[in-house]
């Protein structure tokens, strides 16, 4: 017999590399239709190189993501079986020396364009009956780190937006899931450093010791050393799949052992323990 079920459909943000990038062809190795997009036009050009459906989408730009919607929803004839939001980027400093025009501009990316584009794909969902939205948070998600305020800030938006919407919606037939990952092995240091230079203006400033001795050594380094936690994307990946084809999904994904020892310190300890444990990194 025939399966004449319709060809699963998937969008995913940020696909120019790393975890977006790995779950792209991996649903695609998997027989789904996927909506792979990039930021740049060139990243989308490669990607269509490599054979992957590709097109543009910022969430720095409202244009461009109605643009994409309306691009995913002509390639795809209407349906989306799952939303990953994924793209995202930190701009690593203490929050002191964050400009204000900074924070708003990688909420922008980080939050509000995840929640425009959710809103335009929730409607196509609830024709369907179904679907799942999947947001890539992180372990700075639930645990603050400093010098990573900024990234910190939109990560914690973003699981109280996906827990409320998971109440809000329940009952419509789309699930809102949240992935957790810790350290992965991604170009998130790289670009850190990219909007370090951009937007931070470190010398006189009050921890400039620190900024000259230990942080942006460690941005700039050319080959650092592997974090003892840290995986490849394809970990993510895993969850990811998970999470779009598993009958039950789970609500959180904790990926890394760092993520899931600091859920459980985060459990089990005072906010002044908690304090006490991440001073240390």
């Amino acid at each position: 017999m025939t399966d004449r079920s319709p060809q699963k459909t998937i969008l995913i943000t940020g696909c120019s590399s790393g975890i977006g990038l790995d779950s792209a062809r991996r649903f695609q190795d998997m027989g789904w239709l996927v909506l792979a997009t990039c930021r740049k036009d060139e990243d989308c050009q490669r990607l269509r190189e490599e054979g992957l459906t590709s097109f543009r989408l910022d969430y720095e730009d409202p244009a461009s993501i109605q643009s994409g919607f309306d691009e995913a929803m002509r390639l795809s004839d209407g349906r989306i079986d799952v939303l990953f939001n994924n793209g995202a980027y930190a701009i690593p400093a203490a929050l002191e020396d964050v400009p204000t025009e900074a924070l708003r501009q990688i909420f922008e990316a980080n939050f509000f364009g995840w929640h425009s584009l959710t809103r335009l794909v929730l409607p196509v969902m609830f024709r369907q009956g179904h679907g799942r939205i999947i947001q890539n948070s992180s372990v700075l998600g639930f645990a603050a780190m400093r010098m990573r305020g900024a990234y910190n800030a939109t990560k914690f938006a973003i699981e109280g937006l996906t827990d409320t919407m998971r109440l809000e919606l329940a009952g419509s037939g789309v699930e809102m899931i949240l992935v957790e990952p810790g350290p992965i092995r991604t170009r998130i240091r790289e670009n850190g450093y990219i909007n370090f230079k951009r937007w931070i203006t470190w010398q006189g400033t009050r921890l400039e010791e620190v900024y000259e001795k230990a942080l942006i050594p460690r941005l700039s380094a050319i080959d650092p050393p592997r974090d003892p936690f840290e995986l490849m994307p394809d970990a993510v990946t895993d969850a990811v799949v998970h999470a779009a084809t598993a009958k039950r999904p789970r609500l959180r994904y904790r990926i890394t052992m760092a993520t899931k020892l600091m859920a459980l310190i985060k459990r089990v300890t005072t906010s002044r323990g908690f304090d006490r444990i991440t001073k240390r990194y």
